[in-house]
């Protein structure tokens, strides 16, 4: 499981990878295909920045000579709608010292915002949003049930985002969902977080790795 390059934050169009996240993409396909991976499918969640990514991969695997299979979409692997979440987060209370201050738009900022909303959304604080907490958790949940079928014994590579990859690590840690949400905010951008079958659910090997970035921590992103 690979969250997806750096994306266009503070942009109007976030699912976009910026000019970092496309880098860091082209560099995570060089270490998968020098380190000898070979996968049986690619899954991407459909968002425009998991495509972005999936093809920085390609290419990597294209200069080597080496295959890798056309990426296929699975919705369930789809982010949830950030914007809403956030949206109706700040809408619910827009005086509120973390909300004025996220107007910066400074990382360090932002960054309380969105723990703060994402912990009201899982509290089921903020009503009206498009997908539940708990909808978008089973939704995760039938997308790991469907990628441990399509994986059998061998390696499947998903590009998708934080939220996913945070809730697929909830459901194999079974933590409550206040971890989830650390989880969720703690991924980097292309990082690798490993997940293995066992006991009829799929359970955790690895978390946030960067070893295609390692010495490179200019390229070590969060937003």
């Amino acid at each position: 499981m690979v969250r997806h390059g750096q994306a266009s934050f503070g942009a109007a169009d976030y699912d976009n990878l910026s000019e970092r996240g496309h880098l860091q993409a082209r560099r995570l396909g060089d270490w998968l295909a020098r380190g000898g991976h070979r996968f049986r499918a690619v899954v991407v969640g459909g968002m425009r920045r998991h495509r972005q990514t999936a093809e920085g991969v390609a290419a990597a695997f294209a200069e080597r000579g080496q295959p890798l299979p056309e990426p296929m979409a699975d919705p369930g692997f789809a982010e949830f709608d950030h914007e809403a979440v956030f949206g109706a987060y700040q809408a619910r209370d827009p005086e509120h010292p973390i909300v004025v201050a996220s107007r910066s738009g400074l990382p360090r900022d932002v960054g309380p915002m969105l723990q703060a909303a994402l912990l009201a959304w899982a509290s089921d604080e903020l009503p009206g949003l498009p997908e539940s907490w708990s909808a978008f958790g089973e939704r995760v949940r039938s997308a790991g049930d469907r990628l441990e079928a399509l994986a059998g014994d061998d390696e499947v590579l998903v590009l998708s985002s934080g939220g996913v990859i945070s809730r697929l690590a909830q459901i194999a840690l079974e933590v409550p969902d206040t971890r989830a949400v650390e989880l969720n905010l703690s991924l980097r951008n292309t990082a690798l977080s490993e997940f293995h079958p066992h006991g009829g659910r799929l359970r955790m090997g690895s978390w946030n790795a960067l070893p295609h970035l390692h010495g490179e921590r200019a390229l070590w992103t969060y937003y």
